[in-house]
């Protein structure tokens, strides 16, 4: 069984930063691909960021303001968030499909809440 645990979400005035973490535990061989979604109040889960070994895929209302990376060792994908704005207020998901020595699951954490203050 694999997990997804996260942390990082809160509240934060506009033009401000913060860091998402999300770590992957239990019977992993490897996160194949590891990201970020968002759901703000009455809308659809977006796609934020994801990151393979092929490269960063990320959408542009958050292109040149949202970094993220991962750390293979650790099965861990970080969101570092700057320059933050009303807009980006929603619960923020980690997502991940990771082979485990019998099958490749997609697992979804449980999310962190993002608020920005204008």
């Amino acid at each position: 069984q694999v997990q997804l645990v996260e942390s990082g979400g809160g509240l934060v005035q506009a033009g401000g930063s913060l860091r998402l973490s999300c770590a992957a535990s239990g019977s992993i061989f490897s996160s194949i691909v590891m990201g970020w979604y968002r759901q703000a109040p009455g809308k659809q889960r977006e796609l934020v960021a994801r990151i393979t070994s092929g490269g960063i895929t990320d959408t542009d209302s958050v292109k040149g303001r949202f970094t993220i990376s991962r750390d293979n060792a650790k099965n861990t994908v970080y969101l570092q968030m700057d320059r933050l704005k009303p807009a980006d207020t929603a619960v923020y998901y980690c997502n991940a499909f990771i082979a485990t020595p019998l099958t490749r699951v997609e697992v979804w954490g449980q999310g962190t809440l993002v608020t920005v203050s204008s």
